[in-house]
């Protein structure tokens, strides 16, 4: 050998290799460890999933793309996530639109107040108002309270579909009628349909004093020029939180009647144990003003009532206004409700669905892998 060769290296002798009995450990510690992938039926045996018959419905049908159905279950809860959202946003605007309520409640009750106490001191004299004038009624100026989005359940429809259902009761008695549409909804469905639409305001969310007195100016100056017979407002009154009704209602021209309000309730929106319920809060009567008989007005009452009854004319479309965002703003919240919780049922099913397509693909591997053991032996 010569010097700084490196010796060669021995070989270790050469071992026979057992294919079969390598294969039939390798299978059958893969059986072993994947015992779960095999799950038994009823009348079914010890057959495995993937070799199964597949019938319709759950079952797991072969070739079912999981990474597809990783990509939907991550869609899903997404949108339960965005729904879960806007239910809150909801919840949160119902409370600022019951604050509203409950702060311009004293300005209504005294109003009310002096507004009975005139009608009391007036009952034995002829009323003699523009806004009390009876006249024959030829055309009809509706307003029509809407939502501006939707995504509030059937809130939307149920109040187009009042107004469709008035609009032709009132073609039948031969009176024209005149649009005026609070919310947007409203107004691109009938402006589709090429009905006349004298004015378009958009429904604010926190509707407000100015608000109603810029609306009340429109209407009255509508009525009292004698282009419209009758003002008639129709808006949805709030029932409960998965509840409201489409109303109609005569604002204009006023009974002396009908001036005399009746009780009211008042909804809270609560929270107890993480979930939201509605308090209901009931109002009495305010009771008219007594004023003394020997009070001197500076005013006669009369010229005082004529003032005050555009002031009234304000305070019920507020509260229309108010009473109609209310019952938009509930039906999102349980429209949101009802999506999240379909989001949650549907994501549950596809993981369910998704862990069996896993399972049948296990399964089908070490099904290959024992029939080609099997093969290999025999």
């Amino acid at each position: 050998r010569i010097w700084g060769e490196q010796a060669p290296k021995r070989k270790a002798p050469s071992r026979p290799v057992d294919l079969r009995q390598m294969f039939r450990s390798f299978a059958l510690a893969l059986l072993v460890a994947s015992a779960s992938a095999f799950n038994m039926a009823p009348g079914m045996g010890h057959m495995p999933v993937a070799a199964r018959p597949v019938s319709q419905g759950n079952a797991v049908v072969m070739g079912d793309n999981i990474r597809e159905l990783r990509t939907r279950i991550a869609s899903i809860k997404n949108t339960q996530k965005i729904t879960s959202a806007m239910k809150l946003v909801a919840a949160a605007k119902v409370r600022r639109a019951q604050d509203a309520v409950i702060r311009s409640r004293p300005f209504s009750e005294n109003l009310e107040k002096v507004l009975g106490g005139l009608i009391e001191r007036l009952k034995n004299e002829p009323l003699d108002f523009p806004l009390l004038q009876e006249r024959e009624t030829n055309s009809v100026l509706l307003v029509v309270v809407s939502g501006e989005r939707g995504l509030c359940g059937g809130y939307n429809a149920q109040v187009i579909k009042k107004t469709q259902a008035r609009l032709d009761e009132l073609k039948e008695q031969g009176v024209s009628v005149k649009l005026l549409c609070v919310g947007r909804k409203a107004n691109v469905w009938f402006a589709r349909r090429g009905l006349d639409i004298v004015k378009f305001e958009p429904c604010p969310q926190t509707p407000t004093s100015e608000f109603a007195s810029e609306l009340s100016d429109e209407i009255l100056n509508y009525f009292l020029s004698e282009e419209v017979d009758r003002v008639e407002l129709l808006y949805t009154s709030f029932v409960s939180m998965i509840s409201s009704v489409p109303s109609v209602r005569t604002l204009v021209p006023l009974s002396p009647q009908g001036l005399e309000t009746a009780g009211d309730e008042i909804f809270k929106l609560t929270t107890k144990d993480g979930k939201f319920g509605v308090e209901r809060e009931t109002v009495p009567r305010a009771e008219p003003e007594q004023f003394q008989a020997d009070m001197i007005f500076e005013q006669e009452p009369a010229q005082l009532l004529n003032a005050i009854l555009p002031l009234y004319i304000n305070g019920q479309i507020l509260r229309t206004v108010q009473e109609s965002v209310a019952s938009e703003l509930a039906a999102r919240m349980s429209a949101m409700q009802a999506a999240t919780d379909n989001a949650k049922d549907l994501g549950k099913r596809l993981t369910s669905q998704m862990n069996r397509a896993r399972q049948a693909a296990v399964t089908q591997e070490l099904l290959e892998i024992v029939a080609g053991a099997q093969a290999v032996s025999g």
